[in-house]
This record gives C-alpha cells, sequence and structure tokens, in this order.
C-alpha cells in the first residue's frame, strides 16, 4: 500500500515538473498534455523623440465636401496597429547628423584607400581569428580633423570644395551619396513569388507541369556609381531565379536642396535662408526643408541601420523606421477623438487670440501667428497623442501613393497603396501624399484630412517630414476608438 502511494505520488510530481518546465522540456517530451513554447521574453524599449499612438479606428476624410476648393475627399472607417512616431518633425540637427555620417564614411573610406597614404587600421578586413570577413569602416578609429599628415589632409580636404567667387569652404554636396538595401519581405511572401513552383498555386485542378513551366517575373530596384561618378538607377525585370531578386539597393544623394527658397519663390529675397537655414545653428531645431521623398526614405533606413548596430542580439526584434502612411498619419494627428484638427477646437486660435499652429492666418500676413517662415519644432501644444506641428509649419511626406481614390482604394485595416516608381515611369506615376499642410497654406489646408501630394523627387521649402515604427506588439487595454 505504501509502495502505491509513493509510485502515485512520484508520478504526480513528474507530471506537475514537467507541466513547470522550460520550452525545450515541452518540446522533447515524450507525451502528455500540449503546453506551447514561448520565445524569450522581450520588453521593446521607447524609441528615442517618439511617443506612441495606439490601435483604434477612425472615420477618415472629410464628412461635408470643401466647398471653398470644390474637392471630395474619400472617406472611409479604418482600423490602425499601434506605432511609434516622431513627436516632432526632424530638424536640421538631426538631418545635419545623417549628413555629416555620410562625410565621415567617405573620409574613412579615403583614409584606408593607398592612395590617400593607406592606413588599413580604417577599415576592418578579418576577424578576430585573422579570417578573411566582408570589409567594413573602423568607425572607432578617429579622423584626426586637427593633427592630420599630409596625406590624411587631401583625403579629409577632398569632401570640401571652395566657392570660386567668395572663397567660401563648402561641403562637397555632389559626394554625399548614401547607399542601402531593403529587402521586400512582402513581395518575397507572395504566393505567386514563391521558389518551389508546386506552391505558387494551390488549385488543385492545374496540372503540375502547367504550374512548373509558368514563368515567374520579378521586379528589383539597383543602382550604382558609373566612372564619371554619377548615380545610375536602374529597375530590372527578369525570371525569378532566387531571394536575392527581393533585395533592392538604392543610392541617393542626400544633401538638402538649399536653393528650394529661391526656387519656391520668384521675385522674393529668401537668400538668407538659402545659405543659413541648414548650416546655421540658430536654426538646429527647425525642421528640416529642401528634403526628398526618396531623401527622406534613405534617412529612415539609415537610422535603422544606425539603431540596429548599436542593440546586439535585440536587434531582431525591432521594425525599421520609415515614412507614416496617409491613413496612419491622419489617424495620428486627430488626436484621441478624431477631431477635425489636432487640436480639440474647431477654431485656430485659442480664447486668448493665441494660434494653435504655424500657418498663414491672412492673406500676406505671415508674422500674425509669430512666425514668418517655419517656427521651432514643437512650438505650439502637442495633440492628445504627445505629437507636436501635426498642423502647419512644415507638410509632411508619406509612404503612400497619391491616387484620387484615396483610402476607397485601399483595405480597411492598416490601409497603405504603394509603388516603387522606376525612373523610367511616366512623371504622374510618382506622386506621393503629402499631410498636414504648412507655415505658407492657408486655415483649409492645414486640417487634419487634407489631402495633397507632390512628386517624389521634389524638393519644397514647406515639406519636411517625419518618422514613424511599427509596434512590436501594441498589448493597450484600451484602443483609440474615434468616430
Amino acid at each position: 500500500m505504501k509502495r502505491t502511494l509513493f509510485f502515485t505520488f512520484y508520478f504526480l510530481l513528474l507530471m506537475m515538473l514537467t507541466a513547470c518546465m522550460g520550452s525545450s522540456s515541452s518540446a522533447n517530451a515524450v507525451g502528455g498534455e500540449v503546453t506551447g513554447v514561448k520565445g524569450t521574453s522581450f520588453s521593446e524599449p521607447v524609441p528615442f523623440g517618439m511617443v506612441p499612438v495606439r490601435k483604434g479606428s477612425l472615420r477618415v476624410g472629410i464628412e461635408e465636401d470643401d466647398t471653398l476648393w470644390g474637392a471630395g475627399f474619400p472617406k472611409r472607417d479604418i482600423s490602425v496597429d499601434g506605432f511609434w512616431m516622431d513627436e516632432t518633425e526632424v530638424s536640421n540637427a538631426k538631418y545635419r547628423q545623417f549628413v555629416n555620417w555620410v562625410r565621415d564614411s567617405i573620409i574613412r573610406e579615403r583614409l584606408a584607400d593607398p592612395a590617400f597614404g593607406g592606413d588599413e587600421t580604417y577599415k576592418i578586413e578579418e576577424d578576430k581569428e585573422g579570417n578573411p570577413i566582408t570589409p567594413y569602416l573602423n568607425w572607432n578609429k578617429a579622423i584626426p580633423w586637427r593633427k592630420a599628415n599630409e596625406d590624411e589632409q587631401r583625403a579629409i580636404e577632398s569632401v570640401y570644395v571652395t566657392h570660386p567667387i567668395d572663397g567660401t569652404k563648402m561641403l562637397d554636396a555632389s559626394q554625399m551619396n548614401y547607399r542601402y538595401e531593403i529587402y521586400d519581405y512582402v513581395a518575397a511572401a507572395q504566393r505567386r513569388f514563391r521558389l518551389n513552383p508546386e506552391e505558387r498555386d494551390l488549385n488543385t485542378d492545374a496540372s503540375h507541369d502547367e504550374i512548373r513551366n509558368r514563368e515567374v517575373m520579378i521586379s528589383k530596384d539597383t543602382a550604382w556609381i558609373d566612372d564619371d561618378g554619377k548615380i545610375v538607377r536602374q529597375t530590372i525585370t527578369r525570371p525569378l531565379s532566387g531571394p536575392w531578386d527581393f533585395l533592392n539597393t538604392y543610392i541617393v544623394n542626400i544633401f538638402p536642396d538649399t536653393t528650394c527658397w529661391v526656387n519656391d519663390f520668384r521675385n522674393a529675397d529668401n537668400e538668407r535662408y538659402m545659405k543659413l537655414y541648414f548650416n546655421n545653428p540658430a536654426y538646429d531645431d527647425y525642421p528640416v526643408v529642401g528634403v526628398t521623398w526618396e531623401q527622406a526614405n534613405a534617412f529612415c533606413a539609415w537610422r535603422t541601420n544606425f539603431l540596429l548596430k548599436g542593440l546586439g542580439g535585440m536587434a531582431k526584434q525591432i521594425q525599421r523606421y520609415r515614412l507614416p502612411t496617409e491613413i496612419e498619419w491622419e489617424y495620428a494627428a486627430r488626436g484621441k477623438s478624431g477631431s477635425p484638427f489636432p487640436w480639440e477646437s474647431g477654431e485656430v486660435k485659442s480664447d486668448k487670440n493665441c494660434f494653435y499652429a504655424n500657418f498663414k492666418p491672412d492673406r500676406g500676413n505671415y508674422t500674425e501667428d509669430g512666425s514668418l517662415i517655419t517656427s521651432k519644432c514643437g512650438g505650439f501644444s502637442a495633440n492628445s497623442n504627445g505629437l507636436y506641428d501635426m498642423a502647419g509649419n512644415v507638410a509632411e511626406w508619406t509612404s503612400t501613393v497619391f491616387t484620387e481614390a484615396g483610402v476607397e482604394s485601399m483595405s480597411d485595416m492598416n490601409p497603405e497603396l504603394k509603388y516603387n516608381a522606376a525612373k523610367e515611369d511616366p512623371y504622374r506615376l510618382k506622386k506621393k501624399s503629402v499631410r498636414g499642410g504648412s507655415w505658407k497654406d492657408p486655415e483649409s489646408m492645414i486640417r487634419s484630412a487634407w489631402r495633397t501630394y507632390e512628386y517624389q523627387n521634389q524638393p519644397r521649402s514647406y515639406i519636411g517630414f517625419r518618422c514613424v515604427r511599427s509596434m512590436v506588439n501594441d498589448n493597450s487595454k484600451q484602443p483609440n476608438k474615434k468616430k
């Protein structure tokens, strides 16, 4: 009897221990209840300078058509997942960090080049055991800005030019090219692009030979620098061959077009902004402008890579920085109550006669709200999501292709419409949605639902951007509910 009780107790204890074991024990168990295999716990760190925009729903668009402008705005009920968003637009100081990183990478490449002395310590080509690896720059090796020898000085000076008239020393904008690669996981996951032909069509009525012999074409972007130092972009269309078909390569000149202040406004004295706005410390905290959609995407790619290099093993859990979709932008701008403006009131200024945003309040009177052009990032109160300047200051690029149909042509869950226009595509296919209105726009154009566009290669003195990052998991208990 005692022996029976002992074995019964031992069996129950063994079952309890098995149930409490970790994932590896559950996976290797001979049999028993299914308890699941859990992954390593992960708590996503709050991204610097970003605020959470929790998942929720919204009726996008303007309920009543704009009689003043005669514009119809697509309307639809949508739901979006949670994401992180920059609390302010990307500033000159932050974008300048990107430019300086590109400058320093070029200098390090040249310091390692035999033509400039060939200091091999600026490039790492072997691992700790002495095995050859793909070379990469050694960022722990400082650039000798003050005590450079003759070869080092030539490498440093090679990224600068001197103005032929006034002798001003300037960074050579034409050399500020950033190369990056983006793997298109969405395209690679589509069934029609499966490498195994038998997985491309689940229709069992189709014959095996019919499926196997069906040619599958892919389209990918690539770029290189030619012998004259010019960027060559090409979209390749070819038969499916392997996973590398979905790796897109881009080379983008990332220096802002400071001449946009002159080109956007004819017969206006904006020379001071052309010379000072991006480079002078007085404008450090102002939103960067003169940046194209292509340059904004390059910044997102660099910011992602810059972050991932400092995260180690956690990097695989983090989503990439990117531009917000058109609908994410509107959802975030409207705040928790879905207001027409980022603030709760339907008016553009408070009872104390203070404006809520930097825009053009009256004909020719840009200064009534306190600013002539842009204002410092975060100069006005944040909306209920903790986001600043979601109306006015600078309009903002989104990732979405601009079409008149808008959200009506998209899914009602995480809506998005993307198209990577090839260089040879008609110019009309290169329209990207721009949201928020700017310092030069009237009241009607700073509403959260207002839609407009710009061509992806066009820099403007009134268009900037901010980044978003998808949340690993939005575990908020009370999502936004917007009517």
